[in-house]
């Protein structure tokens, strides 16, 4: 019996994956589609050269135009700036657009997802690009950012695999982010057989406050953070979380508290 071809049984070289789409697109009046997808480009364009990534459309195959948001393809090499420092950067760009935009543009809000494996560019065979997809379309990252929008006004929740999260913020390869910056989830997509370990970052949103904001059902049964947690008490119960969106004086908010963690990050 012939060996089979080696172009069948070589595994592709892997790639890094960034996969954006943008919330409520469809619901956008089609005269101010073309515009708004345009802000969007010059958006992630403006992102990726600050945080000093090469546009995947130099890159022949790395970049494939889904109508509501793009699939970007890098080296692999790249997958940690994916998410540090990119995704900090791009929340913060998206919040600037909100401010700059003429008061008749649609906002821009966006799910995200980042991933690695193996991929053959430019035809784009492998379970990889399938991957980003399911993440991306997951129930856990449209819940995150239905709360990130209703509760703080921000305008993007991220999904990074398991793979792409061990690659990354668990090898230490994120300096600003760390494991108590994510929501441990299971990526599940209606009607689809997918179901996988995931990672859930929406800026300015810690697990402890982001985790009883989201369904059982939407954190795939088994969310839970990897925060360190201290031991209950009648002063100081197990997972209160208090959030303070503006200046407080003197106001007292609790008799005693045990632990407390400030986050004096801004936008």
């Amino acid at each position: 019996m012939p060996l089979a071809s080696p172009s069948s049984v070589d595994v592709p070289p892997e790639q890094a994956l960034l996969a954006v789409d943008m919330q409520g697109y469809s619901q956008i009046p089609e005269a101010k589609m073309a515009p708004v997808r345009s802000d969007l480009d010059d958006v992630l364009t403006n992102v990726l050269a600050h945080v000093g990534l090469q546009d995947p459309r130099d890159r022949p195959g790395a970049f494939k135009d889904t109508g509501d948001g793009a699939i970007f393809v890098m080296p692999a090499k790249d997958i940690a700036r994916l998410v540090d420092p990119l995704l900090e950067h791009l929340h913060t760009a998206l919040v600037r657009y909100d401010r700059e935009r003429l008061a008749n543009a649609p906002a821009i809000r966006l799910r995200a997802a980042v991933h690695v494996g193996p991929l053959a560019l430019p035809d784009h065979r492998g379970d990889a690009i399938n991957e980003v997809c399911r993440l991306l379309d997951s129930q856990v990252v449209r819940a995150g950012l239905t709360v990130a929008w209703e509760h703080r006004g921000g305008f993007l929740a991220t999904v990074v695999s398991e793979a792409a999260f061990r690659r990354t913020v668990r090898a230490g390869r994120t300096p600003d982010l760390d494991e108590e910056h994510f929501l441990r989830a299971t990526a599940r997509v209606h009607g689809k057989t997918f179901e996988e370990p995931c990672w859930l970052f929406v800026p300015q949103m810690p697990p402890q406050a982001l985790a009883p904001l989201i369904s059982p059902e939407s954190l795939g049964g088994g969310g839970g953070t990897t925060a360190p947690t201290s031991s209950a008490s009648p002063s100081n119960p197990a997972g209160a979380v208090f959030q303070f969106n503006g200046e407080m004086t003197d106001t007292t908010v609790i008799n005693k508290v045990g632990t407390m963690r400030i986050d004096r990050r801004r936008i």
